[in-house]
């Protein structure tokens, strides 16, 4: 079976989770029995496609530096789209949410849901967001849905009119070394609590903010590491400083997957208070670098989780301070998260992410148009 991914997200993010998420699988589902894989990106400016090399890329490997990714966009539709038609894949899963079907006739498609979180809280997105439509055409003409947790499948068949037959939930597996990065080397020379990722509206940071400044014994006695999402913005260090928090115990860090790992195994805990998540990877990431997770009740979290974590309610301060203070406060209990957490791991991999999305591609071709 001949299965081919697009150049959406490949020529849309450098580093990211969705583009993460094709990589890892596309390396394994290559080598699955009776699969043939390509990814169909001209022009890329994916650092994945350098980091994961046994991907079978189709890229003209031209510097597109400086080039305005309107440019970038317009030039893979037209060469990918004549490809697709010369050469017609018995599956092509779409990397992103497209309005227009971009497979040939003969082919099926595939696309992935991630979350719902356009759908959920457009209060985050601008009023020119065509996310959400474009969503909505992309999973009412597609052979199959993968939606990555029963959570986000949930919401999916809530809001939008789709058939449940077509749906299938598949969770991703952790892209992070887990064990085998363990390091005594220290990124900073003071206790700290890890958050990693964007900072933006659901996300939450702010409410985290709110907690640290409220909390005597979280701003007198421990940092926030923030990994990845850019520096602090503007409003984010006028809330720290209304809030009395020192400028020295915000820390920003950003860089490869070995710092990430630092960060994961120098936290006294992983903290994610997001409103709203379709999987939530840093959990697992947290999880595998034996680092005590203490996270929202809500969405996917719980779903993921499981029992290896330590939950609040992310609406409510005192909720979430009680829950980094009991976890901060008690070694036994960090101790048993993270007991619990390499257990809980164990029940996720791209291997079987990647095994689960290639049955979902069988799914496909045994359904006639």
């Amino acid at each position: 079976m001949r299965v081919a991914y697009d150049h959406h997200i490949f020529s849309a993010q450098h580093y990211g989770g969705i583009s993460r998420y094709f990589a890892e699988i596309a390396t394994r589902i290559q080598l699955l029995e009776g699969f043939e894989v390509r990814i169909l990106s001209p022009l890329c400016i994916n650092e994945y496609m350098k980091t994961y090399p046994s991907l079978p890329v189709w890229s003209l490997g031209i510097d597109v530096s400086g080039l305005p990714q309107r440019v970038i966009r317009g030039f893979n539709s037209a060469l990918v789209r004549a490809k697709l038609r010369y050469d017609s894949p018995e599956i092509v899963h779409e990397t992103y949410y497209l309005r227009s079907r971009l497979a040939p006739p003969k082919s099926k498609t595939i696309v992935t849901v991630h979350d719902m979180i356009h759908e959920k809280f457009p209060q985050y997105f601008p009023s020119r967001d065509n996310t959400s439509k474009c969503k909505k055409a992309a999973v009412q003409r597609a052979e199959r849905i993968i939606c990555v947790s029963e959570s986000t499948r949930t919401d999916l068949l809530n809001i939008l009119d789709v058939d449940p037959e077509k749906v299938s939930v598949v969770h991703h597996g952790s892209s992070v070394a887990g064990a085998g990065a363990k390091t005594t080397d220290r990124l900073v020379d003071r206790p700290y609590i890890a958050f990693v990722g964007t900072r933006v509206g659901y996300k939450n940071f702010h409410g985290l903010l709110e907690v640290f400044g409220m909390s005597a014994f979280l701003r007198n006695n421990f940092a926030i590491l923030c990994f990845g999402g850019g520096t602090f913005t503007a409003d984010e260090l006028r809330q720290a400083a209304h809030l009395s928090i020192d400028r020295e115990r915000l820390i920003h860090l950003q860089g490869s997957d070995e710092i990430l790992n630092q960060v994961y195994r120098g936290a006294s805990a992983f903290v994610y208070p997001s409103l709203y998540e379709g999987f939530g990877l840093p959990v697992l990431e947290a999880m595998s670098n034996e680092c005590p997770v203490v996270c929202s009740n809500t969405s996917s979290l719980p779903e993921v989780c499981g029992n290896a974590a330590e939950y609040f309610d992310p609406n409510i301060a005192e909720s979430m301070a009680t829950s980094i203070e009991k976890v901060l406060n008690s070694p036994s209990l960090r101790k048993e998260l993270v007991n619990r957490g390499l257990q809980r791991i164990k029940n996720f991999s791209w291997q079987r992410c990647a095994e689960q999305t290639a049955d979902v591609y069988k799914l496909a071709c045994a359904v006639e148009h």
